[in-house]
Order: structure tokens, then C-alpha cells, then sequence
């Protein structure tokens, strides 16, 4: 089957990839210059299935006021008039009970487990190298308050059957040895020895090589403009530079998706919400990270990616807005400095955002649409790179007519209806 496949981000890729080993005849679509060059290109490098959680949780109405008050502030909420904002605000309430977060998680967790262990099989089948490192996360606890409210995450890590470790500030250094100065800075964590890390960009670049390698085609530089449709189906995709016509069309734009589809009468919640990271070259290894902690207090990640370290977070709602406030990169700064200072040369440090595309409920949509053959894989907001092979993997087995190695149902736009 001929396949069109609109964006070339981690999760684009990772789509092509899937379909053309399913034998499919594959096309990608992108309007940039090459691969990962928005939301993946320097994300926080965490592969963390264990910490797959919805930001809707009980009691994160209450944070987030709070939130606004902090001067390293993990929410930044910018005035916003447009209605897009406030309903997926509003839809993101409604998901912050006990048992909505339980739900969401679940399905978080279980794509985001089964995309490891399909990154683990593409990596031992083809050998592709992304400064890789299986070395496990630790989240580490500023105070005790936030130490004893793990009790809900560990339930559906046990439920899961996902291994981990509650660690005491000296458990926290022995995992971390670069954490030792900062010691007295924290009370605890939680570990979780099977994630790994690695950096986006570099891995979907190699795996567009691969794809190239399987007959992939990649046409960059493609204005999308909209999808055309006829008697219910789509019959092609109108650019800038003409149409393209396949038999069958996936959507992978990320938080570009819904401007997309939204003429044919779906209904995509994703929202763009902003990230922001640092990529700071190491001068002292003794004090760098050894591999992902996450710095619960101001929800900021600090990953060791070769010699560089990538310091990653915070959500900011401001609609498509991609301005560089120094008070942002203060944070990151802050966290990172405050935990393993002098690891790194901030004066040299490359300051990024990214649109992140965020359902209310954390989980992505993966699946059909009422338009046989349009195809969706979006929504993976901070857990794009985490959940990207096992995305690609459920897609090409949904398009292919088999039935995927896990529950996929509830992943579809039909949870929604």
C-alpha cells in the first residue's frame, strides 16, 4: 500500500520506519529541512516508561496556584483569550481525579513499556547508536511531603509489574555520585533501574537513514497545506508545491495535527504546550549526572548525553508562542546548578523550546479516524521520545490489519466521542 506519512519528527519517523518494514510504500512529508528539527530535536533525552504520568493528577489544581507564585516557577500560565486554550484547560481539569489519573496512567505506561522494549529490538537488530545510555532514572525528593506522595504512582508501577526503588538520600548518591555536594539539598527518590537515555535528534536521524535504506522516500521543505477529501475518504494532501496522493495517509504533526484535520470535522484535543531545555558541555564528569534525575520541585530533568548534559522542563501555556524569556532558562539553571553544580560550562550552554502536543489525559491518540484511511499518531506531549517505537510499532500493525502486541483501542480518537 502507498502510504503518506506528514511529519518527520521522532514519532513521524519512527511511523515510517514500522510501515515499511510491514512492506508498505512509504512517502514522509515535512516542512523543514531535514528530520527532528521541532519538538525532538533537543528534548530532555529521557526513555522513561516507568515515569509515563498524566500532568492531570488529584491536588495539581492547588499546585499550580501555587506554582504561579514561585519565582522558579514549573507552570508558567501566560493570558490567553482564545477559546482552544480554555477548553483543553477545562478538559484537563476534568481528568485530575484519582481515578482518571489511575486510568491515564495505565495506558501511559503500558505504551510507553511496550515502546522500550521495541527501541531494545530495533537497537540489538540494527545496531543504531544515539548516545545511548541504560542506566535507569532517579527522581529525587526536595522534601518529605512530596517523598510521601509516591504511594499512587508505585501502585500502578506494581499493577505494572515495573521494577523500582524507594531510596533514601544516601541510596540517591550511590546512584547519582555527582549528587553528593548537593546532599543535604534532598530527603529521598524514586528510582527506576530498567529507563534509559538518549538523544532524540540523533536517534531519528539514524533511523531516517535506515528508513532510506528501506525505500523510504523523504520530501523536506513541503508546505502542508490541507488534506482533501471526496465520497468520505482522503484523496490527497494539497502543498505548496502541488498535491500528493497515496492510498492511505498518517498524521504526525505533532501540535499541528488539529489545524489539520479540524476542517473535516474532527475534533483532535492537542494542545501545544511549551518546553524548554539547556545543552550544556561537560567540564567536570566526577560531578555530572550519570544518567537521567528529575528534580521534582521544579519538574525539570538532567540528562547526561555524552559529554554534554541536557536539562530539560517546565510547561508554559502560551498558545504557539516560541520567544526565549532569560527568566526560563533561569530555572533550568537554577536546577541544575543547585543539584550538580559545576558539572558543566553554562556560559556555553544552547537555550531551545518546544512545542510539546499535550492531550488533556496525557495519553496519545493512535489509531483510524471515521476516514478509512486517515491514520493518526499524536498527543505524546513530554513523552514523544519515550513512547515513539512503540507508537510507530501499534501504527503499522493498526494499517496493516493485525492486531498490535498490546491494547490499542483505548488509544484511538474514539475514547474522546
Amino acid at each position: 500500500m502507498k502510504i503518506v506519512v506528514l511529519g518527520a519528527g521522532v514519532i513521524g519517523v519512527t511511523s515510517a520506519y514500522y510501515l515499511a518494514k510491514a512492506g508498505h510504500e512509504v512517502t514522509v512529508l515535512d516542512r523543514q529541512t531535514g528530520p527532528a528539527l521541532e519538538t525532538s530535536f533537543a528534548n530532555a533525552g529521557e526513555v522513561s516508561p516507568g515515569y509515563a504520568s498524566p500532568w492531570a493528577a488529584p491536588g495539581i489544581p492547588v499546585k499550580a496556584v501555587k506554582w504561579l507564585f514561585m519565582k522558579h516557577a514549573p507552570l508558567v500560565i501566560r493570558p490567553m483569550a482564545d477559546l482552544a486554550t480554555w477548553r483543553w484547560m477545562l478538559a484537563m481539569l476534568g481528568n485530575c481525579t484519582a481515578a482518571r489519573y489511575a486510568l491515564n496512567k495505565g495506558r501511559m505506561v503500558r505504551i510507553a513499556e511496550y515502546s522500550r522494549d521495541c527501541l531494545m529490538a530495533l537497537r540489538a537488530e540494527t545496531g543504531i547508536a544515539y548516545d545511548e545510555r541504560m542506566q535507569g532514572t532517579l527522581q529525587v525528593f526536595r522534601t518529605q511531603k512530596q517523598l510521601d506522595g509516591i504511594g499512587k504512582d508505585i501502585e500502578v508501577l506494581k499493577a505494572d509489574g515495573v521494577p523500582f526503588e524507594v531510596l533514601d538520600r544516601a541510596g540517591c548518591v550511590a546512584a547519582e555520585p555527582g549528587l553528593a555536594p548537593a546532599a543535604s539539598k534532598i530527603v529521598g527518590g524514586l528510582r527506576l533501574p530498567d529507563d534509559e537515555t538518549g538523544d532524540c535528534f540523533k536517534f531519528t536521524n539514524a533511523l531516517a537513514k535506515l528508513c532510506e535504506g528501506l525505500g523510504v522516500t523523504f520530501r523536506y521543505g513541503v508546505d502542508i497545506r490541507r488534506l482533501k477529501v471526496a465520497d468520505g475518504r482522503l484523496t490527497g494532501v494539497e502543498t505548496a508545491t502541488g498535491e500528493v496522493g497515496a492510498d492511505l495517509y498518517v498524521l504526525a504533526l505533532g501540535s499541528y495535527a488539529p489545524a489539520l484535520v479540524r476542517p473535516l470535522g474532527l475534533d483532535l484535543p492537542v494542545y501545544p504546550v511549551k518546553g524548554y531545555s539547556l545543552t550544556v558541555p561537560i567540564v567536570d564528569a566526577a560531578r555530572a549526572p550519570v544518567s537521567t534525575v528529575m528534580d521534582e520541585t521544579y519538574k525539570v530533568a538532567i540528562t547526561r548525553l555524552g559529554d554534554r548534559i541536557r536539562i530539560g522542563g517546565m510547561a508554559e501555556i502560551a498558545g504557539f508562542n516560541l520567544d526565549l524569556p532569560p527568566a526560563r532558562r533561569a530555572t533550568l539553571e537554577h536546577s541544575a546548578e543547585d543539584l550538580f553544580g559545576g558539572a558543566g560550562d553554562q556560559s556555553r550552554a544552547t537555550f531551545w523550546c518546544g512545542l510539546r502536543p499535550m492531550t488533556p489525559d496525557g495519553t496519545p491518540v493512535i489509531g483510524p479516524t471515521r476516514y478509512p484511511n486517515l491514520f493518526l499518531n499524536a498527543g505524546h506531549g513530554t513523552l514523544g521520545w519515550t513512547m515513539s517505537c512503540g507508537s510507530g510499532r501499534v501504527l503499522a500493525d493498526l494499517v496493516s490489519g493485525r492486531k498490535p502486541d498490546i491494547e490499542a483501542t483505548d488509544l484511538s480518537l474514539a475514547r474522546y466521542a
